[in-house]
């Protein structure tokens, strides 16, 4: 994050979080947000894609959990650990591009958590990615590879061998500014992209024999359309961007999955704190680590950060005592989370920048899956360089606030239970071990000051009906144009109720087939 290998985006003021703009950074580099996310494997919830097959449209029921699964296992290379029990090897791909397994660090502050987590009623669950269902709490599956690196769409792709092809060729520092299209003899159809290698080049053009494909992400992928000319005209004519088709859903229906975290006092050796560390002892402990990592490909520099996952409904009374809310089930489906909680051993807020000091804290945190609320990505103006408007709107559904508060409640109240409640330094200035005193109303406040990405955003050029504010058909076909389909996590008819890289790589590997058809068709 913060880095030259992100977009280093903003959002607008967030009237519903005390007016501050939100830092939203997404990867500027091969591979894109999968090659600076927190290498978190979730499938999802299998209700999502049975939400996503009833959006009316034809072809929809292609996106129905029992036919989007085939692809989940064909882009899966499940690696067992030795260390680590197996899981089923019928509900696991063996054979595709991209690895996942146990090989990232875990830590024993970690595994108290999940014990914690246990012992508060959380059933647990070794494996939330089986058509069973995601509910429990669980160790992170992660997208680690047996040397302790991170895998990404890059590196799982683009390899050696693909870069060999020769109708293959991949331009690096260099950003799309429009599609080309053309509107010879009454139709409209992609037939190109210009891009520049810097603001105020030369620009370049590459035509299209077949089709065009965007996939630049929820943010970038409106943005381009709407550059090109394909978004709401009036919009677009206040930027005097010439309309070449009235998409009113362009930028619209944005969600996020939207995260607030707590700090917690932690005796020492009980954090990883020193891994970040830019002085004094955690310093060295940090630099032994890299060293670790450096020669062996183990050690504290593997650990993903997210080590342990729940996934919880809201309105389980199991859980959650009785509060002064009315919570609504927003749920895909009555097996479907709609809050999620993930542990980190260490200090992440602020997006883990600037290092934090050397003190020993961890962070649980509290994730939205199922928001209510929805916001809208816009243009600056008509300079491709300019970053879009984004705004997530977050919590402007009282329904949202409410969850948080819930989640925010009970991972404090889940701090306090064995064997985790040993780990805590009573010793140490409280942090947010204070947040248990609190009513509601108060930690309303909480919230509003604490909600931030995480890095989730979908559905801004939508799988659904055109009436239904959508941008492109079950097949991905982008509406009114010929020859271009978006393909990424802004055509999510509805956000997941987990971590989207997954999805994205199934969603992906759909699409090769829709698109393979065609041109068999053809």
């Amino acid at each position: 994050m913060y880095t030259d290998w992100t977009y280093n985006l903003y959002t607008e003021p967030q009237v519903n979080a005390e007016g501050a703009k939100k830092y939203w950074p997404r990867g500027k580099l091969l591979g894109g947000c999968s090659a600076i996310n927190a290498m978190m494997y979730h499938t999802c919830a299998p209700s999502d894609y049975d939400e996503w097959a009833s959006t009316g449209l034809e072809g929809a029921s292609g996106w129905a959990y029992k036919n989007i699964l085939p692809y989940f296992r064909k882009f899966e290379k499940y690696v067992p650990h030795p260390d680590v029990e197996p899981l089923d090897p019928f509900e696991k791909g063996n054979e595709g591009p991209v690895q996942v397994g146990f090989f990232g660090y875990f830590s024993k502050t970690s595994a108290k958590w999940m014990r914690a987590c246990i012992n508060a009623g959380i059933p647990h669950s070794r494996d939330v990615n089986t058509p069973s269902g995601i509910a429990g709490v669980t160790k992170v599956l992660t997208y680690i590879d047996l040397s302790g690196t991170r895998v990404s769409a890059e590196t799982a792709y683009l390899t050696p061998e693909v870069l060999k092809r020769p109708n293959l060729k991949v331009a690096i520092h260099s950003q799309a500014t429009r599609i080309i299209f053309s509107t010879r003899g009454g139709s409209k159809r992609a037939v190109g992209v210009e891009f520049v290698k810097a603001k105020g080049g030369s620009r370049y053009r590459v035509r299209a024999r077949q089709e065009v494909v965007l996939s630049a992400g929820a943010v970038h992928s409106p943005h381009l359309l709407m550059l090109s000319g394909v978004g709401p005209k009036d919009h677009l004519a206040k930027h005097g961007i010439p309309l070449v088709h009235d998409t009113p859903g362009v930028g619209q229906h944005l969600q996020d999955h939207a995260v607030i975290g707590a700090l917690l006092p932690v005796k020492p050796g009980y954090s990883l704190s020193h891994i970040k560390a830019t002085r004094g002892m955690g310093s060295l402990q940090g630099l032994a680590a890299y060293i670790k990592w450096k020669l062996f490909g183990s050690g504290e520099l593997t650990s993903n950060i997210g080590e342990v996952a729940a996934f919880l409904r809201a309105t389980d009374t199991r859980v959650f005592p009785t509060d002064s809310y009315e919570v609504v089930d927003g749920t895909s489906g009555p097996n479907a989370p709609d809050l999620e909680t993930i542990f980190l051993p260490l200090d992440h807020s602020e997006h883990g920048h600037p290092p934090s000091p050397p003190r020993s804290v961890v962070n649980p945190t509290v994730i939205l899956l199922r928001p209510q609320s929805q916001g809208i990505i816009t243009l600056k103006s008509n300079d491709p360089f300019d970053a879009p408007v984004i705004d997530p709107r977050y919590l402007s559904s009282p329904n949202d606030l409410a969850i948080f508060v819930r989640g925010l409640r009970h991972v404090v109240d889940i701090s306090e239970i064995e064997p985790f409640a040993s780990v805590l330094d009573r010793d140490a200035p409280p942090l947010d071990l204070t947040l248990r005193g609190l009513s509601d109303a108060e930690l309303e406040e909480e919230v509003r000051q604490r909600i931030e990405t995480l890095y989730h955003p979908v559905s801004t050029c939508r799988m659904a009906r055109l009436e239904d504010g959508g941008v492109v058909d079950a097949f991905l076909h982008v509406y009114g144009i010929e020859n271009l389909r978006v393909v990424d996590a802004s055509i999510f008819p509805t956000i997941p109720s987990g971590h989207t890289s997954a999805p994205v790589f199934a969603v992906a590997e759909k699409a090769s087939d829709l698109i393979k058809q065609s041109l068999y068709k053809a």
